[in-house]
């Protein structure tokens, strides 16, 4: 009777668990956080592919940086999405101590969200000396391509041209990727480019997508260094599937190790969507009904 009651206080101590999140394998094998901090520290690039304005996401990227930094020390580098490659003097001021945190925000293009999500990754590579990367594109650039097509970019001044990936990219709007970007928005990557008309809108704007991509690809390839674990912060929906930066990094180096997270909003951590199979190597499920930063 003790045992059966020992049991059955377990079960109740189980199952009113409520857990934050839950990672998973590629193929939706549940897999501990320290298994996924192995695999990343082995790596080439790891990618954490984030749900902008979910806690879960931010509070796990700054435990990942810490406990590669723990490992790596200063074979560590970040590079993120939301800092732009004309920021970059700007962020590598205030992370080397030359300007403050007043400074900064004056000097560089920061999120709405920075303050709660961002800036304690970049004061983390402050107080160890990291190096950390803008790799996005400049959104001027990325709007003007959404709404002109590549075209766009051959009037952009040489000295300015540095902050983008080398012209001409080339863009397959036949990644999976790409193409749903397209039929979200009934688009139609084979229709002639006419400049007008929803199907060239569409194209377009999944252009301005693979510009972004490969400018962060072309960054993250121009600072990493062979022993190095280059950590990279972006929205999941450029590195989900192993397209988008990966495809373009593939394209120049495609021995590369890459590990990559994708996070995504389940009603229940526990059961899995079978739809997110192969997202990533690991696939980080977080409740839906998680409260937002923003």
């Amino acid at each position: 009777m003790k045992y059966l009651l020992l049991f059955i206080l377990s079960c109740l101590a189980f199952t009113s668990d409520k857990p934050a999140y839950q990672f998973y394998t590629q193929k939706l094998k549940t897999v501990s956080y320290q298994k996924v901090l192995k695999e990343a520290a082995d790596a080439d690039i790891v990618f954490f592919g984030e749900l902008h304005n979910n806690p879960i996401c931010h509070w796990l990227e700054l435990q990942l940086t810490k406990d590669l930094h723990e490992q790596k020390k200063e074979q560590l580098v970040l590079g993120a999405e939301m800092f732009e490659a004309d920021n970059q003097t700007a962020l590598s001021d205030y992370v080397s101590g030359k300007t403050t945190d007043k400074e900064f925000p004056k000097q560089a293009r920061l999120w709405n969200n920075y303050k709660t999500d961002y800036r304690p990754l970049v004061d983390f590579a402050r107080e160890h000396k990291l190096a950390m990367i803008a790799t996005n594109v400049p959104r001027r650039y990325a709007s003007a391509v959404a709404r002109q097509g590549l075209a766009s970019l051959d009037t952009v001044p040489a000295s300015q041209k540095a902050w983008i990936a080398p012209l001409p990219i080339t863009v397959d709007l036949t990644l999976p990727g790409y193409k749903a970007m397209l039929d979200m928005m009934h688009g139609d990557a084979a229709a002639p480019s006419t400049g007008k008309g929803p199907s060239d809108q569409a194209a377009n704007f999944a252009r301005a997508q693979a510009i972004k991509d490969a400018t962060m690809a072309y960054f993250i390839l121009q600072n990493r260094k062979p022993g190095n674990t280059f950590l990279h912060f972006n929205g999941s929906y450029h590195s989900n599937n192993f397209e988008g930066i990966i495809w373009y990094l593939r394209q120049k180096q495609p021995d590369l190790k890459i590990v990559t997270i994708a996070s995504v909003e389940v009603p229940d951590v526990a059961k899995p969507d079978k739809a997110n199979q192969n997202l990533a190597s690991f696939i980080l499920h977080i409740p839906s009904d998680m409260t937002k930063t923003y």
